[in-house]
């Protein structure tokens, strides 16, 4: 499932890593907060060459961060994961609603096939 979220970075956590079968990996998790009526705080992992996203953010920095969410069953239990895949300063959906769209173009000559006299179409 993927989604955006917006929000205000809350907290860094420290990168942690380690090796495994498939050799060394590294891990960063932050907190964003939701601009809600409700506000969610929401830990969000970045995992190896994404961890550069985040360098030079600082608390209270607007984001929109693109998550993949995934849950795992691990001996029983399930665990829920929050991947960030993309990192934007800002508010990206206001910054998309306010950017210069050009206005919609209006044809006078556009028919909406109200008049049945009309028929264009091939059969």
């Amino acid at each position: 499932m993927a989604l955006d979220i917006t929000g205000k970075l809350l907290q860094v956590m420290p990168v942690q890593g380690g090796t495994s079968t498939r050799g060394n990996w590294s891990k960063q998790e932050f907190i964003i907060e939701t601009q809600e009526q409700y506000p969610k705080k929401v830990c969000i992992s970045l995992w190896g060459d994404k961890l550069k996203d985040l360098e030079g953010m600082q608390p209270g920095e607007a984001l929109t961060v693109s998550v993949n969410i995934e849950s795992r069953e691990f001996n029983g239990r399930w665990y829920t994961d929050v991947r960030a895949w993309r990192i934007q300063r800002g508010d990206a959906t206001a910054s998309a609603s306010t950017a210069n769209i050009p206005p919609p173009i209006v044809d006078d000559s556009f028919v909406d096939g109200s008049d049945e006299s009309i028929d264009d179409l091939p059969f």
